[in-house]
């Protein structure tokens, strides 16, 4: 029952917050010391972000409007998860952690409540898929690890980080219902 403008307006800024997440994949991957650690997060960078932007492709051919400015929360929570690069490697790796779980999450509960058809299976079958589930919990297990070795005060700080995340998607979310847009 979504209104399609809406979905547009939120699939524009998840592409464009796809591309950002692709590069702290990647920062991670280069920041870790353990080689399986690396090849994981460059296997999210690379496969994950591949199968979400044949998806965005999939709406945004058919109804237009590949190309938008960043909403203010959409730039926010971009520049959020960059700044993690400064922080140690356990810190950036969950900040990460919130956006494939809330998804994950949230596409079973629509998939399951869901009513077929309907115009958005593609998006919910990308987010409720086995594959994406086996994903997520590949992600949370190495933010796991990284916790294990961690002082307690990294652990401290990469469940603040994961908490700030967490609010950041429902920001996201809520910002793309309500089509945000600059005041200025």
């Amino acid at each position: 029952t979504l209104d399609m403008d809406k979905f547009i307006f939120y699939l524009q800024q998840d592409a464009l917050y796809i591309a950002n997440y692709c590069k702290v994949l990647s920062s991670i991957a280069s920041r870790v010391s353990d080689m399986s650690m690396t090849d994981a997060f460059l296997d999210f960078a690379k496969d994950g972000v591949a199968v979400e932007q044949a998806m965005h492709e999939v709406y945004l051919s058919s109804y237009g409007g590949r190309t938008a400015e960043p909403s203010p929360t959409c730039l926010l929570y971009m520049s959020m998860l960059s700044a993690q690069a400064t922080e140690p490697v356990e810190v950036q790796a969950a900040s990460i952690l919130p956006c494939s779980w809330v998804y994950f999450k949230v596409g079973m509960s629509i998939a399951e409540s869901a009513k077929k058809p309907n115009p958005f299976q593609n998006w919910i079958d990308t987010y409720s898929f086995p594959g994406f589930e086996e994903s997520n919990q590949r992600a949370i297990d190495l933010c796991d690890r990284l916790a294990e070795n961690a002082s307690p005060e990294i652990r401290r700080r990469m469940t603040e980080v994961f908490v700030l995340a967490t609010k950041m998607e429902w920001m996201f979310w809520d910002s793309a219902y309500n089509l945000e847009k600059w005041k200025i």
